[in-house]
Protein backbone atom coordinates (compact mmCIF):
# COMPACT_ATOMS: atom_id res chain seq x y z
CA UNK A 1 0.00 0.00 0.00
CA UNK A 2 1.32 3.39 -0.75
CA UNK A 3 1.78 5.60 2.10
CA UNK A 4 2.74 9.49 1.69
CA UNK A 5 5.31 9.56 4.43
CA UNK A 6 6.47 13.39 2.96
CA UNK A 7 3.55 16.09 1.80
CA UNK A 8 5.30 19.13 0.97
CA UNK A 9 3.18 22.27 0.28
CA UNK A 10 4.68 24.91 -1.38
CA UNK A 11 4.02 28.29 0.18
CA UNK A 12 4.20 30.95 -3.18
CA UNK A 13 4.18 34.99 -2.17
CA UNK A 14 4.00 37.55 -5.46
CA UNK A 15 5.45 40.73 -5.92
CA UNK A 16 7.33 42.50 -8.56
CA UNK A 17 10.43 44.95 -8.58
CA UNK A 18 8.35 47.62 -8.67
CA UNK A 19 9.00 48.58 -5.20
CA UNK A 20 12.73 48.00 -4.47
CA UNK A 21 14.89 45.61 -2.81
CA UNK A 22 14.59 46.86 0.32
CA UNK A 23 10.66 46.01 0.28
CA UNK A 24 11.04 42.27 -1.69
CA UNK A 25 13.53 41.75 1.63
CA UNK A 26 10.87 42.41 3.95
CA UNK A 27 7.98 40.44 1.72
CA UNK A 28 10.46 37.49 1.86
CA UNK A 29 10.99 37.92 5.79
CA UNK A 30 7.14 38.41 5.99
CA UNK A 31 6.47 35.77 3.86
CA UNK A 32 9.07 33.41 5.75
CA UNK A 33 7.40 34.31 9.16
CA UNK A 34 3.94 32.96 7.67
CA UNK A 35 4.95 30.19 6.76
CA UNK A 36 6.53 29.11 9.88
CA UNK A 37 3.61 30.12 11.63
CA UNK A 38 0.84 28.30 9.46
CA UNK A 39 3.63 25.09 9.38
CA UNK A 40 3.25 25.13 13.30
CA UNK A 41 -0.74 24.82 13.13
CA UNK A 42 -2.06 21.81 15.56
CA UNK A 43 -4.64 21.79 12.34
CA UNK A 44 -2.05 20.34 9.89
CA UNK A 45 -2.48 16.40 8.85
CA UNK A 46 0.37 14.06 9.77
CA UNK A 47 3.42 14.19 7.79
CA UNK A 48 2.58 17.56 6.15
CA UNK A 49 4.72 20.66 5.86
CA UNK A 50 4.61 24.06 4.54
CA UNK A 51 7.84 25.15 2.65
CA UNK A 52 8.20 28.63 1.96
CA UNK A 53 9.64 29.01 -1.40
CA UNK A 54 10.82 32.20 -3.33
CA UNK A 55 9.18 35.70 -3.94
CA UNK A 56 8.36 35.24 -7.84
CA UNK A 57 8.76 38.57 -9.19
CA UNK A 58 8.11 37.24 -13.07
CA UNK A 59 6.21 35.55 -15.23
CA UNK A 60 9.77 33.38 -15.80
CA UNK A 61 9.85 32.98 -12.18
CA UNK A 62 6.32 31.61 -11.51
CA UNK A 63 6.03 29.43 -14.90
CA UNK A 64 9.93 27.73 -13.01
CA UNK A 65 8.33 27.38 -9.92
CA UNK A 66 4.95 26.06 -11.12
CA UNK A 67 7.19 23.23 -12.96
CA UNK A 68 8.99 22.90 -10.24
CA UNK A 69 5.48 21.71 -8.32
CA UNK A 70 4.92 19.65 -11.16
CA UNK A 71 7.74 17.40 -11.20
CA UNK A 72 8.33 17.11 -7.42
CA UNK A 73 7.16 14.02 -5.74
CA UNK A 74 7.07 15.66 -2.31
CA UNK A 75 4.80 18.60 -3.47
CA UNK A 76 1.74 17.85 -2.69
CA UNK A 77 0.29 21.24 -3.57
CA UNK A 78 0.57 25.01 -3.96
CA UNK A 79 -0.57 28.18 -1.39
CA UNK A 80 0.27 31.40 -2.76
CA UNK A 81 -0.37 35.11 -1.41
CA UNK A 82 0.07 38.54 -3.08
CA UNK A 83 2.08 40.20 -0.08
CA UNK A 84 2.48 43.21 -2.83
CA UNK A 85 0.38 43.78 -6.28
CA UNK A 86 1.36 40.99 -8.44
CA UNK A 87 0.04 41.88 -12.40
CA UNK A 88 -1.71 39.04 -12.85
CA UNK A 89 -1.18 38.45 -16.31
CA UNK A 90 2.31 37.73 -15.25
CA UNK A 91 0.76 34.53 -13.83
CA UNK A 92 -1.07 33.10 -16.85
CA UNK A 93 1.51 30.71 -17.93
CA UNK A 94 2.01 29.06 -15.27
CA UNK A 95 -1.22 28.71 -13.76
CA UNK A 96 -1.75 27.19 -17.47
CA UNK A 97 0.43 24.75 -16.47
CA UNK A 98 -0.32 23.68 -12.75
CA UNK A 99 -1.14 20.04 -12.15
CA UNK A 100 -1.34 20.20 -8.54
CA UNK A 101 -3.87 21.06 -6.21
CA UNK A 102 -4.09 24.92 -5.49
CA UNK A 103 -5.05 27.68 -2.86
CA UNK A 104 -5.16 31.20 -2.51
CA UNK A 105 -4.64 32.57 1.26
CA UNK A 106 -5.86 36.10 1.34
CA UNK A 107 -4.40 37.66 4.32
CA UNK A 108 -2.28 39.89 5.13
CA UNK A 109 1.15 40.10 7.41
CA UNK A 110 -0.38 42.45 10.29
CA UNK A 111 -3.36 41.91 12.12
CA UNK A 112 -4.46 45.70 12.26
CA UNK A 113 -3.85 48.97 10.35
CA UNK A 114 -0.99 51.09 12.59
CA UNK A 115 -2.88 54.22 13.33
CA UNK A 116 0.03 56.33 13.64
CA UNK A 117 2.47 54.70 11.94
CA UNK A 118 1.04 54.34 8.70
CA UNK A 119 2.31 56.32 5.78
CA UNK A 120 3.22 55.55 2.19
CA UNK A 121 5.86 53.41 2.66
CA UNK A 122 3.72 50.92 4.51
CA UNK A 123 0.99 51.40 2.22
CA UNK A 124 3.46 50.22 -0.67
CA UNK A 125 4.59 47.18 1.02
CA UNK A 126 1.41 45.92 2.45
CA UNK A 127 -1.23 45.52 -0.43
CA UNK A 128 -2.60 42.47 -0.18
CA UNK A 129 -6.09 43.67 -0.09
CA UNK A 130 -6.22 45.00 -3.75
CA UNK A 131 -3.02 42.30 -4.94
CA UNK A 132 -5.36 39.33 -3.94
CA UNK A 133 -7.88 40.90 -5.79
CA UNK A 134 -5.84 41.45 -8.97
CA UNK A 135 -5.15 37.69 -8.38
CA UNK A 136 -8.43 36.25 -7.80
CA UNK A 137 -9.23 38.02 -11.04
CA UNK A 138 -6.97 35.91 -13.00
CA UNK A 139 -7.93 32.20 -11.60
CA UNK A 140 -11.27 33.45 -12.43
CA UNK A 141 -10.94 34.20 -15.79
CA UNK A 142 -8.74 31.36 -16.34
CA UNK A 143 -11.67 29.36 -14.56
CA UNK A 144 -8.72 27.94 -11.98
CA UNK A 145 -9.84 24.77 -9.67
CA UNK A 146 -8.77 26.93 -6.31
CA UNK A 147 -9.64 26.63 -2.80
CA UNK A 148 -9.64 30.48 -1.69
CA UNK A 149 -8.95 30.83 2.20
CA UNK A 150 -9.78 34.34 3.82
CA UNK A 151 -8.86 36.14 7.16
CA UNK A 152 -6.00 36.39 9.26
CA UNK A 153 -3.38 33.83 9.00
CA UNK A 154 -3.11 33.75 12.85
CA UNK A 155 -6.35 32.78 13.39
CA UNK A 156 -7.45 29.32 13.92
CA UNK A 157 -10.76 29.65 11.20
CA UNK A 158 -7.74 29.87 8.77
CA UNK A 159 -5.59 27.22 9.55
CA UNK A 160 -8.75 24.66 10.06
CA UNK A 161 -9.17 25.46 6.66
CA UNK A 162 -5.60 25.60 5.25
CA UNK A 163 -5.72 22.32 7.39
CA UNK A 164 -8.97 20.57 5.92
CA UNK A 165 -7.66 21.53 2.34
CA UNK A 166 -4.54 19.78 2.52
CA UNK A 167 -6.65 16.67 3.37
CA UNK A 168 -8.47 17.28 0.50
CA UNK A 169 -4.75 17.33 -1.58
CA UNK A 170 -3.54 14.34 0.02
CA UNK A 171 -6.80 12.48 -1.57
CA UNK A 172 -5.68 13.99 -4.55
CA UNK A 173 -2.27 12.97 -4.34
CA UNK A 174 -2.93 9.12 -3.08
CA UNK A 175 -6.11 9.25 -6.15
CA UNK A 176 -3.44 10.15 -8.92
CA UNK A 177 -1.57 7.00 -7.79
CA UNK A 178 -4.28 4.65 -6.89
CA UNK A 179 -4.78 0.44 -7.70
CA UNK A 180 -7.51 -1.05 -7.49
CA UNK A 181 -7.48 -4.83 -7.26
CA UNK A 182 -10.78 -6.87 -8.65
CA UNK A 183 -11.68 -10.14 -7.81
CA UNK A 184 -14.14 -11.04 -9.98
CA UNK A 185 -16.76 -8.80 -11.50
CA UNK A 186 -19.26 -6.71 -9.81
CA UNK A 187 -22.99 -8.55 -9.08
CA UNK A 188 -24.47 -9.55 -11.78
CA UNK A 189 -27.60 -7.52 -12.53
CA UNK A 190 -26.52 -4.66 -10.30
CA UNK A 191 -26.14 -0.98 -11.78
CA UNK A 192 -24.66 1.52 -9.27
CA UNK A 193 -21.54 -0.66 -8.86
CA UNK A 194 -21.23 -0.52 -13.04
CA UNK A 195 -18.70 2.61 -14.27
CA UNK A 196 -16.58 3.64 -17.43
CA UNK A 197 -13.06 2.70 -16.26
CA UNK A 198 -11.40 4.11 -18.43
CA UNK A 199 -12.87 7.77 -17.69
CA UNK A 200 -12.13 6.85 -14.10
CA UNK A 201 -8.60 6.48 -14.73
CA UNK A 202 -8.67 9.62 -16.99
CA UNK A 203 -10.60 11.75 -13.92
CA UNK A 204 -8.95 10.40 -10.90
CA UNK A 205 -6.02 8.33 -12.05
CA UNK A 206 -7.07 4.88 -10.64
CA UNK A 207 -6.02 1.75 -12.42
CA UNK A 208 -8.93 -0.52 -11.97
CA UNK A 209 -8.00 -4.11 -13.08
CA UNK A 210 -9.40 -7.77 -12.55
CA UNK A 211 -7.57 -10.66 -11.54
CA UNK A 212 -9.92 -14.12 -11.65
CA UNK A 213 -10.94 -15.29 -7.82
CA UNK A 214 -9.05 -18.78 -8.66
CA UNK A 215 -5.78 -16.83 -8.49
CA UNK A 216 -6.56 -16.05 -5.13
CA UNK A 217 -7.89 -18.94 -3.96
CA UNK A 218 -4.20 -20.54 -5.15
CA UNK A 219 -2.73 -17.60 -3.12
CA UNK A 220 -4.59 -18.61 -0.23
CA UNK A 221 -3.03 -22.37 -0.57
CA UNK A 222 0.51 -20.91 -0.45
CA UNK A 223 0.10 -19.39 3.02
CA UNK A 224 2.46 -21.56 5.70
CA UNK A 225 1.02 -22.30 8.78
CA UNK A 226 3.19 -20.15 11.09
CA UNK A 227 1.89 -16.71 9.00
CA UNK A 228 -1.33 -17.73 10.13
CA UNK A 229 -0.21 -18.35 13.81
CA UNK A 230 1.63 -14.96 13.80
CA UNK A 231 -1.85 -13.28 12.53
CA UNK A 232 -4.27 -15.36 14.64
CA UNK A 233 -2.12 -13.55 17.71
CA UNK A 234 -2.77 -10.03 15.89
CA UNK A 235 -6.20 -10.53 16.28
CA UNK A 236 -6.16 -11.97 19.73
CA UNK A 237 -4.43 -8.89 20.28
CA UNK A 238 -6.66 -6.49 18.97
CA UNK A 239 -10.13 -8.07 19.21
CA UNK A 240 -12.03 -10.17 21.37
CA UNK A 241 -11.69 -13.94 20.75
CA UNK A 242 -16.14 -15.17 20.71
CA UNK A 243 -16.10 -18.38 19.10
CA UNK A 244 -14.64 -21.93 19.40
CA UNK A 245 -14.40 -22.26 15.23
CA UNK A 246 -10.85 -21.50 15.45
CA UNK A 247 -10.38 -22.92 12.34
CA UNK A 248 -12.71 -20.42 10.63
CA UNK A 249 -11.12 -17.93 11.93
CA UNK A 250 -7.61 -19.36 10.74
CA UNK A 251 -8.90 -19.70 7.65
CA UNK A 252 -10.14 -15.73 7.36
CA UNK A 253 -6.29 -14.73 8.47
CA UNK A 254 -4.93 -16.96 4.90
CA UNK A 255 -7.43 -14.91 2.77
CA UNK A 256 -6.30 -11.91 4.69
CA UNK A 257 -2.37 -12.68 3.98
CA UNK A 258 -3.10 -14.13 0.52
CA UNK A 259 -4.97 -10.75 -0.30
CA UNK A 260 -2.21 -8.60 0.96
CA UNK A 261 0.22 -10.51 -0.70
CA UNK A 262 -1.43 -9.70 -3.89
CA UNK A 263 -2.28 -6.32 -3.47
CA UNK A 264 1.46 -6.07 -2.23
CA UNK A 265 2.34 -7.52 -5.56
CA UNK A 266 0.69 -5.44 -8.02
CA UNK A 267 1.06 -2.36 -5.78
CA UNK A 268 -2.42 -1.77 -5.18
CA UNK A 269 -4.16 0.03 -1.89
CA UNK A 270 -7.86 -1.05 -2.44
CA UNK A 271 -9.48 -3.94 -3.33
CA UNK A 272 -13.18 -5.44 -4.08
CA UNK A 273 -15.05 -8.58 -4.27
CA UNK A 274 -18.48 -10.53 -4.37
CA UNK A 275 -20.08 -13.18 -2.82
CA UNK A 276 -21.20 -14.38 -6.32
CA UNK A 277 -17.34 -15.35 -7.21
CA UNK A 278 -16.04 -17.73 -4.22
CA UNK A 279 -14.51 -20.18 -7.07
CA UNK A 280 -12.04 -22.30 -5.28
CA UNK A 281 -12.63 -20.70 -1.91
CA UNK A 282 -13.95 -22.11 1.75
CA UNK A 283 -15.75 -18.62 3.18
CA UNK A 284 -16.32 -15.23 1.80
CA UNK A 285 -13.78 -12.77 3.27
CA UNK A 286 -15.37 -11.07 6.26
CA UNK A 287 -12.70 -10.97 9.39
CA UNK A 288 -10.19 -10.74 6.35
CA UNK A 289 -11.07 -7.82 4.56
CA UNK A 290 -12.49 -6.44 7.62
CA UNK A 291 -8.79 -6.49 9.19
CA UNK A 292 -7.52 -4.62 6.16
CA UNK A 293 -9.77 -1.67 6.00
CA UNK A 294 -8.53 -1.36 9.52
CA UNK A 295 -4.90 -0.86 8.03
CA UNK A 296 -5.47 1.51 5.64
CA UNK A 297 -6.68 -0.76 2.32
CA UNK A 298 -10.01 0.46 0.32
CA UNK A 299 -12.72 -2.35 0.40
CA UNK A 300 -16.09 -2.71 -1.76
CA UNK A 301 -18.59 -5.30 -1.61
CA UNK A 302 -20.03 -6.99 -4.59
CA UNK A 303 -17.35 -5.75 -7.04
CA UNK A 304 -17.76 -2.20 -6.34
CA UNK A 305 -14.30 -0.68 -7.08
CA UNK A 306 -15.83 3.04 -6.78
CA UNK A 307 -16.70 2.52 -3.32
CA UNK A 308 -13.78 0.72 -2.75
CA UNK A 309 -10.96 3.40 -3.89
CA UNK A 310 -12.88 6.12 -1.89
CA UNK A 311 -12.83 4.03 0.47
CA UNK A 312 -8.97 4.31 0.99
CA UNK A 313 -8.72 7.77 -0.27
CA UNK A 314 -11.00 9.35 2.65
CA UNK A 315 -9.04 7.01 5.16
CA UNK A 316 -5.68 8.18 3.95
CA UNK A 317 -7.01 11.79 4.13
CA UNK A 318 -8.18 11.52 7.82
CA UNK A 319 -5.49 8.36 8.92
CA UNK A 320 -4.26 9.94 11.92
CA UNK A 321 -8.14 9.80 12.98
CA UNK A 322 -8.98 6.71 11.43
CA UNK A 323 -12.43 6.14 11.69
CA UNK A 324 -13.69 5.69 8.04
CA UNK A 325 -15.57 2.11 6.64
CA UNK A 326 -17.28 0.91 3.80
CA UNK A 327 -21.01 1.02 4.55
CA UNK A 328 -24.44 0.28 3.14
CA UNK A 329 -28.44 1.54 4.16
CA UNK A 330 -29.72 -1.76 5.40
CA UNK A 331 -33.00 -1.15 6.87
CA UNK A 332 -35.07 1.84 8.57
CA UNK A 333 -36.87 2.20 11.98
CA UNK A 334 -39.86 4.25 10.66
CA UNK A 335 -40.85 5.60 14.43
CA UNK A 336 -42.70 9.03 13.40
CA UNK A 337 -40.23 11.63 14.59
CA UNK A 338 -37.73 9.24 15.89
CA UNK A 339 -36.94 7.74 11.89
CA UNK A 340 -33.45 5.95 12.19
CA UNK A 341 -31.37 3.79 9.70
CA UNK A 342 -29.64 1.03 10.23
CA UNK A 343 -26.03 0.62 8.31
CA UNK A 344 -24.50 -2.47 8.33
CA UNK A 345 -23.07 -5.28 5.54
CA UNK A 346 -23.37 -8.91 5.37
CA UNK A 347 -19.74 -8.86 7.05
CA UNK A 348 -17.08 -6.31 5.67
CA UNK A 349 -17.42 -2.63 8.10
CA UNK A 350 -14.76 -1.53 9.13
CA UNK A 351 -14.12 -1.78 13.33
CA UNK A 352 -12.04 2.31 13.17
CA UNK A 353 -15.24 2.81 13.56
CA UNK A 354 -16.34 0.96 16.45
CA UNK A 355 -17.69 2.11 20.20
CA UNK A 356 -15.68 -0.78 21.96
CA UNK A 357 -13.73 -3.76 21.13
CA UNK A 358 -15.04 -5.73 18.42
CA UNK A 359 -15.61 -9.66 19.11
CA UNK A 360 -14.94 -12.00 16.56
CA UNK A 361 -17.89 -14.55 16.32
CA UNK A 362 -18.73 -17.79 13.56
CA UNK A 363 -22.04 -17.11 12.17
CA UNK A 364 -24.47 -19.10 9.01
CA UNK A 365 -24.26 -16.30 6.20
CA UNK A 366 -27.21 -17.46 4.07
CA UNK A 367 -25.71 -16.33 1.15
CA UNK A 368 -22.47 -17.06 -1.22
CA UNK A 369 -22.61 -20.93 -0.80
CA UNK A 370 -20.27 -21.15 1.97
CA UNK A 371 -18.89 -22.62 4.89
CA UNK A 372 -19.79 -19.93 7.82
CA UNK A 373 -17.20 -16.90 7.92
CA UNK A 374 -16.10 -15.34 10.43
CA UNK A 375 -16.19 -11.89 11.09
CA UNK A 376 -16.15 -8.74 13.77
CA UNK A 377 -19.25 -7.78 15.26
CA UNK A 378 -19.77 -4.58 17.30
CA UNK A 379 -21.85 -1.41 17.21
CA UNK A 380 -20.48 1.60 15.30
CA UNK A 381 -19.86 4.90 17.76
CA UNK A 382 -22.27 7.86 18.51
CA UNK A 383 -21.13 10.88 16.51
CA UNK A 384 -20.76 13.51 13.60
CA UNK A 385 -20.42 11.79 10.46
CA UNK A 386 -20.85 11.89 6.72
CA UNK A 387 -21.87 9.49 4.25
CA UNK A 388 -20.18 9.80 0.92
CA UNK A 389 -20.90 8.13 -2.01
CA UNK A 390 -19.70 8.28 -5.66
CA UNK A 391 -21.69 7.60 -9.16
CA UNK A 392 -21.18 7.93 -12.58
CA UNK A 393 -24.18 9.67 -13.44
CA UNK A 394 -22.99 9.15 -17.60
CA UNK A 395 -20.85 11.32 -19.36
CA UNK A 396 -19.24 12.17 -15.46
CA UNK A 397 -19.00 11.09 -11.74
CA UNK A 398 -20.96 12.91 -9.38
CA UNK A 399 -20.27 13.03 -5.51
CA UNK A 400 -22.26 13.03 -2.96
CA UNK A 401 -22.07 14.24 0.84
CA UNK A 402 -24.79 13.47 3.06
CA UNK A 403 -24.33 14.67 6.77
CA UNK A 404 -25.80 13.13 9.53
CA UNK A 405 -25.91 12.03 13.24
CA UNK A 406 -24.58 8.64 14.59
CA UNK A 407 -26.45 7.24 17.24
CA UNK A 408 -25.97 4.68 20.24
CA UNK A 409 -28.57 1.94 18.71
CA UNK A 410 -31.46 1.92 20.02
CA UNK A 411 -31.77 -1.73 20.07
CA UNK A 412 -29.67 -5.05 21.40
CA UNK A 413 -30.66 -6.92 17.93
CA UNK A 414 -28.92 -9.80 19.55
CA UNK A 415 -29.47 -11.96 16.46
CA UNK A 416 -28.09 -10.08 14.53
CA UNK A 417 -24.36 -11.00 13.73
CA UNK A 418 -22.88 -8.14 12.21
CA UNK A 419 -21.19 -5.20 12.67
CA UNK A 420 -23.55 -2.00 12.32
CA UNK A 421 -24.05 1.87 12.99
CA UNK A 422 -27.57 3.62 13.09
CA UNK A 423 -27.76 7.18 12.20
CA UNK A 424 -30.06 10.66 11.70
CA UNK A 425 -30.13 11.66 8.03
CA UNK A 426 -30.25 15.49 8.15
CA UNK A 427 -32.32 17.13 7.75
CA UNK A 428 -34.42 13.70 8.71
CA UNK A 429 -34.73 10.63 7.37
CA UNK A 430 -37.63 10.79 5.37
CA UNK A 431 -36.31 14.59 3.46
CA UNK A 432 -32.51 13.68 3.76
CA UNK A 433 -33.08 9.56 1.93
CA UNK A 434 -35.90 11.47 -0.52
CA UNK A 435 -32.70 14.11 -1.95
CA UNK A 436 -30.29 10.81 -1.66
CA UNK A 437 -32.26 9.22 -4.47
CA UNK A 438 -33.18 11.86 -6.31
CA UNK A 439 -29.63 12.43 -6.74
CA UNK A 440 -28.46 9.11 -7.37
CA UNK A 441 -26.94 8.40 -4.43
CA UNK A 442 -25.90 4.54 -4.64
CA UNK A 443 -26.50 1.81 -1.79
CA UNK A 444 -23.08 1.99 -0.59
CA UNK A 445 -21.33 4.74 0.91
CA UNK A 446 -18.25 5.36 3.35
CA UNK A 447 -18.71 6.50 6.83
CA UNK A 448 -16.77 8.59 8.35
CA UNK A 449 -16.42 10.63 11.47
CA UNK A 450 -13.84 12.18 10.47
CA UNK A 451 -13.93 13.47 7.26
CA UNK A 452 -15.83 16.37 6.15
CA UNK A 453 -18.43 18.04 3.52
CA UNK A 454 -15.88 20.75 2.95
CA UNK A 455 -13.15 18.09 2.54
CA UNK A 456 -14.35 15.95 0.20
CA UNK A 457 -15.92 19.67 -1.90
CA UNK A 458 -12.03 20.56 -2.14
CA UNK A 459 -11.69 16.80 -3.51
CA UNK A 460 -14.35 16.46 -6.03
CA UNK A 461 -13.25 20.09 -6.89
CA UNK A 462 -9.90 19.47 -7.69
CA UNK A 463 -10.63 16.39 -9.61
CA UNK A 464 -12.71 18.18 -11.84
CA UNK A 465 -16.14 16.28 -10.93
CA UNK A 466 -19.86 17.65 -9.34
CA UNK A 467 -20.76 17.56 -6.40
CA UNK A 468 -23.82 17.54 -4.27
CA UNK A 469 -23.85 18.10 -0.44
CA UNK A 470 -27.24 16.72 1.24
CA UNK A 471 -27.51 19.40 4.94
CA UNK A 472 -29.91 20.10 7.44
CA UNK A 473 -31.17 22.76 5.09
CA UNK A 474 -31.33 20.71 2.25
CA UNK A 475 -35.20 20.60 1.10
CA UNK A 476 -36.23 18.32 -2.06
CA UNK A 477 -37.65 21.19 -4.12
CA UNK A 478 -33.84 22.92 -3.89
CA UNK A 479 -32.53 19.94 -5.07
CA UNK A 480 -34.22 19.59 -7.76
CA UNK A 481 -32.87 22.66 -8.84
CA UNK A 482 -29.53 22.17 -8.12
CA UNK A 483 -29.65 19.28 -10.38
CA UNK A 484 -31.58 20.57 -13.13
CA UNK A 485 -29.03 23.06 -13.40
CA UNK A 486 -26.38 21.32 -12.20
CA UNK A 487 -27.41 18.83 -15.67
CA UNK A 488 -27.30 21.92 -18.00
CA UNK A 489 -24.13 23.07 -16.70
CA UNK A 490 -22.14 19.79 -16.80
CA UNK A 491 -23.57 19.40 -20.35
CA UNK A 492 -21.60 22.25 -21.82
CA UNK A 493 -18.56 21.62 -19.81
Amino acid sequence: MIDFKNNEFWFVVGSQYLYGEATLRQVANDAEKIAAGLGASEFLPADCKIVCKQVVKTAEEITRIVKEANYNDDCAGIIVWMHTFSPSKMWINGLSLLQKPYLHLHTQFGRNIPDLEIDMDFMNLHQSAHGDREHGFIDARMRSARKIVVGYWQDEPVRQKIGSWMRSAIGFRVSKRLKVVRFGDNMREVAVTEGDKVEAQLKFGWQVNTWPVGSLAEEISKVAEPEVDDLFKDYENSYEVNTDDIESVRYQAKMEIAIKRILEREGASAFCNTFQDLYGMDQLPGLASQHLMSLGYGFGAEGDWKISALTHIVKQMTKDRSDASFMEDYTYDLEPGKELCLGAHMLEVCPSIASGKAKIEVHPLGIGDRNPPARLVFEGKAGKAVLITLIDIGGRFRLIVHDVEAVTPTLKMPSLPVARVMWRPEPDLLVGTHCWILAGGAHHSVLSYSATAEMMEDWAEMMGIEFVHITKDTTVENLKQQLFFSDLAWKLK
